[in-house]
Formats: C-alpha cells, sequence, structure tokens
C-alpha cells in the first residue's frame, strides 16, 4: 500500500491531530509503514526531536502512534506565537526569525518547497503519509498562500477528508459551507467528510448525514462518538480552558487530595508539562487565571511562556505574583518549568524576545537570567530527588548568576540543572513530571510542605502507559466507527473524478486567480 491523504478541519480543535493519530496508529497496527506530517503548525506546545530540532507536540504525538520518534520533518514549519501580531518561525527544527502576519503571507510562498520536499521524502520512505491541515481550509483570506491546506493538497493531489466537532453545534452546516467555499479545484480534492464528538442515538443524526451527502455528492465516512478519557496531549490552546480542571481526575488513594494550581499565562507555552500530575489519583490540577484560586493550592506550577517578560508584568497586574509570593513564604510548593522558572529569579536581561532589557524577577530564587539569540534545544538526562529522569529544553533564557545551592537535577558529567530553595523549585526542563518515580517524590515533597498528611501517590501509575492507551482508543475508534475501507480506497486511488461542485464555490475572482494559476 502507497498513498498519503489531508485530514482537513471546519475550525481549530475539531478533532484532526486526534483523527491522524487515530489513523496512523491503525495503520501502524495493521503492519503498515505510516507517518503523521503537518506542513505548518502555529503552537507553543512543541518537543525536542531526536534530529536535535523543534516541533509541534501534536507530530510527536502522532509519531508515537506510528512507533515512530519525533522528527523534524514530520513538522517542517512551526510557528510559535509571542504576541497577537508576531511569531518565531521555527523553520526543519530551528528558529530562522519573526514575522508579522502579513509579513509571513509573503513568506509562506517561499517555504512552499520546503515542504513539498519534505513530503516527497517521506512518502519515498513511507508507505503511507497522514497529513494534518491547520485551522480550516475556508479561511479564504489566507487561500492564496496557503501551504497548509488545500494548498498543499494541491501541491501534492492529496485526496481531502474534513472533520467537524459535533458537540460545538451547528456540524452540518460547518462541513457543508467549508466545502461550498472552495474554489472547484479545491473542491476536487474533498472527497469526504467525518463527524467528531458524537454523543446520543445515531440514528437522530442518520436523516441530516444522507442529506448532506446528497447536497454535497459526498459520503460522511464516518461519526466518532465522545470519549471523555481522551484529554492527554491535546495541543490546541482551547482544550486549556482558563480556571478549567485538567484531566479526569481519580479518587485519592489515601484520605486527602493534593490540589496543584497551573498558571495560565497569557502566551502560555508547553502546559501539556502538567498534564502527567493529572493522570495520578487524588490530584486535582486546575489552570487558574486569578489570585482567589491559589488561595487553597498545595502546590503552585508556573509553567512555560513564549513571552517570559510580558507575562510576567501580566502576573503582576492581576495580583498573581503577590499570591505566588504568600504561597511560597507559607512555605507551600511552588514550581516553575522553563519561562517560569526565569520569572522566580532575581533578574531577567532580554534585549531578544521582548527586548525590554534588564526586568526584576519575582526575586524567590537567587538566579539571574539572560536571553540568548541561539535557542537552547536538547534532550537531557540526570537524577532529581534521587530518581533518574530525562526531559527536553527549548528556550532562549539562561542561568547566568546561579546563587543557590542546590540544584534540583544532577547531570552525569557533576553539574546540575535547575534550583532547589526552600519550598521553591525551578527547572528549564520540559517533560519532567512524565518521570513516574519523580513525580511520585515531588507529590511526596509538596504534600508534606502542605501539611497534607492524608495524602499518599498511587505508587503505579505510568504516564507512557496512559499515553499509549490512549493512542490504542484512537486507533480503536478509526476501526471501529470509520469507513476504513474507503480510506484504503482513498490512499491507493486518490480522490474519485466527477465530484461535483457546489456553489458558490469561492469568490468568483478569487476562485479564478487560483484555478488559473494552477492551470
Amino acid at each position: 500500500m502507497t498513498g498519503a491523504l489531508l485530514i482537513a478541519g471546519t475550525s481549530s480543535d475539531a478533532g484532526k491531530s486526534a483523527l491522524v493519530a487515530g489513523l496512523c496508529r491503525w495503520l501502524a497496527r495493521r503492519g503498515v509503514r505510516v507517518a503523521p506530517f503537518k506542513a505548518q503548525n502555529m503552537s507553543n506546545n512543541s518537543v525536542v526531536t531526536v534530529d536535535g530540532g523543534e516541533i509541534g507536540r501534536a507530530q510527536a504525538f502522532q509519531a508515537r502512534a506510528c512507533g515512530l520518534d519525533p522528527s523534524v520533518r514530520f513538522n517542517p514549519v512551526l510557528l510559535k506565537p509571542g504576541a497577537d501580531n508576531s511569531s518565531q518561525v521555527v523553520l526543519l527544527g530551528r528558529a530562522v526569525g519573526q514575522v508579522s502576519a502579513l509579513s509571513y503571507a509573503a513568506r509562506k510562498t517561499l517555504l512552499l518547497d520546503t515542504v513539498l520536499d519534505t513530503l516527497a521524502g517521506l512518502r519515498a520512505e513511507y508507505e503511507v503519509v497522514v497529513c494534518e491541515g491547520a485551522g480550516s481550509p475556508a479561511e479564504i483570506n489566507l487561500r492564496a498562500a496557503d501551504i497548509a491546506n488545500m494548498g498543499l493538497a494541491r501541491a501534492a493531489g492529496l485526496p481531502v477528508l474534513v472533520v467537524g466537532d459535533i458537540d460545538r453545534g451547528g456540524v452540518l452546516a460547518h462541513l457543508f459551507g467549508t466545502l461550498a467555499l472552495l474554489s472547484p479545484a479545491d473542491q476536487a480534492l474533498v472527497t469526504g467528510f467525518v463527524v467528531n464528538k458524537f454523543r446520543g442515538d445515531r440514528a437522530l443524526l442518520e436523516p441530516g448525514l444522507r442529506q448532506l451527502g446528497a447536497l454535497t455528492g459526498r459520503p460522511v465516512l464516518g461519526v466518532l462518538p465522545w470519549r471523555e478519557e481522551l484529554w492527554l496531549d491535546a495541543e490546541d490552546s482551547l482544550a486549556a480552558v482558563a480556571d478549567g480542571v485538567v484531566g479526569r481526575p481519580a479518587a485519592p488513594v489515601g484520605e486527602q487530595w493534593l490540589r496543584v494550581a497551573v498558571v495560565r499565562f497569557p502566551r502560555i507555552s508547553n502546559a501539556t508539562d502538567v498534564e502527567a500530575l493529572a493522570c495520578e489519583p487524588g490530584v486535582a490540577v486546575r489552570f487558574v487565571t486569578e489570585p482567589s484560586r491559589l488561595a487553597d493550592a498545595d502546590l503552585v506550577v508556573l509553567p512555560g511562556s513564549k513571552a517570559t517578560v510580558a507575562d510576567l508584568a501580566w502576573l503582576r497586574r492581576t495580583g498573581l505574583a503577590d499570591a505566588v509570593l504568600a504561597h511560597a513564604r507559607a512555605g507551600r510548593g511552588v514550581l516553575g518549568i522553563c519561562g517560569g522558572f526565569q520569572m522566580l529569579g532575581a533578574r531577567i536581561s532580554d534585549a531578544v524576545e521582548s527586548g525590554a532589557g534588564v526586568v526584576a524577577g519575582l526575586g524567590l530564587l537567587d538566579v539571574d537570567v539572560e536571553f540568548a539569540p541561539v535557542k537552547t534545544l536538547r534532550r537531557p538526562t540526570g537524577r532529581a530527588m534521587g530518581e533518574p529522569v530525562t526531559g527536553y529544553e527549548i528556550h532562549h533564557g539562561a542561568v547566568v548568576r546561579d546563587g543557590e545551592p542546590t540544584g534540583l537535577v544532577e547531570l552525569p558529567d557533576g553539574g546540575t540543572e535547575g534550583v532547589v530553595a526552600g519550598p521553591v523549585l525551578g527547572t528549564h526542563w520540559h517533560g519532567l513530571l512524565e518521570n513516574d518515580a519523580f513525580r511520585r517524590a515531588l507529590l511526596r515533597w509538596a504534600a508534606e510542605r502542605a501539611g497534607r498528611d492524608g495524602f499518599r501517590p498511587a505508587g503505579d501509575v505510568s504516564f507512557a502507559a496512559a499515553r499509549a492507551a490512549q493512542l490504542d482508543v484512537l486507533g480503536d475508534l478509526v476501526a471501529e466507527h470509520l469507513d476504513t475501507d474507503a480510506v484504503l480506497r482513498l490512499l491507493a486511488a486518490g480522490p474519485p473524478p466527477g465530484l461535483p461542485v457546489v456553489p458558490p464555490a469561492g469568490p468568483p475572482e478569487v476562485a479564478a486567480a487560483l484555478d488559473g494559476a494552477a492551470d
């Protein structure tokens, strides 16, 4: 079997990433050599790959579904927004500069060659490549410079399935409208629809599905049911709702819960770091955006940030900074990760990310941080709290003065990383909480600091197993609720000829320009 297809969505968080992961898992279990691909991703949730670059976390999750290590080839263009109108561009794993929304539109066409070359290389190496679109293909104001949705599909001849989230309501209109806004040549590649997150009796939905098929000439190839246990590795910011509980907390093993408050910065990055804590029974993890939420917290986490200085100013402006300081002075645990770690220090010198120069930190750690033009990307190993640990680093800020006596992580070369200062811990390592033994040691430490004598970790939670179980659930959903025979036909033969055009078929002048350029 050889082939490729593109999963597009009616909106962000419609289910593209999950469906790609499920298809990859299903194909891999059939013995197919399969790889994921997302031409362009916009996310501040990223990981460091085995080839030393940086890609979106969703593509790392999809790689695991395939049984592969993450690679920069799976996400050649990554945009990391640091403000409302600018983003850092990461090309094949390396930061290459900052762009505004307008300047990036002109640059996109120059990136298309890299995207197509990378995809061609994957298709030559793997039997199947499952591609994920970005946002919605019906963003017709951006179509001329698109390299992730129909622009990619047209250039690479990919059949396209469009997935919509029925839990938000209006999914039939979303699916129909997405198709109808595309130009005739783009519509010719859209071969079917998938409904995601369905709850209830499918018989009630069937008349609508049949009518959608009659109106568009395209079938609904699957209705994937809602599964509440699918929450790990959620990349889209909509999944991390402000002041929302993370995951599905299980009842405590001991007599007490441990309450974790995670500050949800406006430019939060790698928010998924705390998901491992939420896998533990009796640990209630909540994203917070205002000070009262810290009043009853046992452990406060300051996660990563793509705009460290700006988010530190927000922390002070909202009163959360004072609440964090009060929490630490009461002797209860505070954990800073990457940007959050930098905020806990004495000073931040930033001429790179914000250009703000020297800024005072919260002063809970006696360290100074200076931002460097070249980003640190690595996957280190060491020992923390007596346990072996691995992690990954993605940061411009580096510790240039460390007056604290104790490092959090002992490194193989005899050095240390991070800081332990009474109730305050800091580290640049993402993924540290995914180390099971360390995570349990941290929870015991936090419980002791908070006086939670009735809390105890379960002792048998494997984060890797929890992630694998979610991938298997996604693979099962595809196998049981998707027309997999139709998917295999699309992979083998591409989009069928003669699919009808649904009016208005995009603005006439745009459609004509696009179709003329393609000809």
